[in-house]
């Protein structure tokens, strides 16, 4: 059986083990009111600089023991769309199980998803979710999928796949887009141009957001986890989003004029 072992444990997030769960926990509030979701979207830098706003995040949702989660291929590496189906991807919290079933489920619906490890070894935006969706449910098994592709109807396909397969279920499935917003422009302009790409998750508006980010240069690499996120959430009757957290990398950093904008979202259902 395939294990996957941490690609940036020790660099985006503390390696050892109780650093970790501690750090984690000092992102997660226990004061909020916890609401079922169909989806949310949140950003996957060094945990220094967007934890928090992922923190905010899963802190206001409940999550169920069967997740996927989305991520963009940073590396170039593998097959386009890429998911891997059995095996395990350990972090300093110890394995988290792939959930092969819902997985081949996954790929039997849409044709191209395709299995594929490479695409998955050295990425990091799959990864730096998964100590928070461990400390929060300890039963936790999941679907990692990885996009390197830019076309829409592709994307657009993959959601619509995805609710379908989703809708199957007999227990809920929560789906996580990891993408962080604008990156390495000044901290007033990434907030100009995530304020429009944020409009448009908002609306649930899938080709909205892609052409807004398109027409108007926005470096979000998660675009294609979260127009699939989108996608599949109008699909599944989904009413409603939420922007929970913003930051930038400047508020941290305290470098405003070369930053990465971070967004946090849930998608609620109907």
């Amino acid at each position: 059986m395939h294990a996957r072992h941490p690609a940036v444990a020790g660099r985006f997030y503390p390696k050892d083990p109780n650093i970790l769960r501690a750090d984690v926990g000092s992102y997660l509030s226990s004061d909020e009111a916890r609401i079922d979701a169909l989806g949310c979207m949140v950003p996957h830098a060094g945990y220094v600089y967007s934890g928090h706003v992922a923190g905010a995040v899963f802190s206001k949702i409940n999550i169920p023991r069967l997740c996927v989660v989305i991520g963009p291929n940073h590396t170039g590496l593998g097959r386009p769309l890429s998911i891997m189906s059995e095996g395990a991807w350990e972090t300093p919290l110890g394995a988290v199980q792939i959930a092969t079933d819902l997985a081949r489920e996954m790929m039997k619906a849409f044709s191209p998803l395709t299995e594929d490890t490479e695409a998955h070894h050295a990425e990091h935006a799959i990864e730096v979710e998964l100590p928070f969706l461990q400390v929060l449910q300890p039963d936790i098994t999941f679907v990692p999928i990885a996009l390197g592709t830019g076309q829409f109807e592709l994307l657009e396909a993959l959601g619509h796949a995805l609710a379908d397969v989703i809708a199957a279920q007999s227990e809920p499935v929560l789906m996580v887009a990891s993408s962080d917003m604008n990156h390495y422009e000044s901290d007033e302009i990434t907030r100009t141009k995530d304020a429009k790409a944020i409009e448009q998750i908002l609306k649930l508006d899938a080709r909205g957001l892609f052409d807004v980010v398109k027409r108007e240069n926005i470096s979000m690499c998660g675009l294609g986890p979260a127009v699939t996120m989108l996608a599949a959430a109008r699909r599944l009757g989904a009413t409603s989003a939420e922007l929970v957290k913003y930051a930038t990398s400047g508020d941290i950093s305290g470098d405003h004029e070369m930053v990465v904008g971070y967004a946090g979202v849930v998608v609620a259902p109907a």
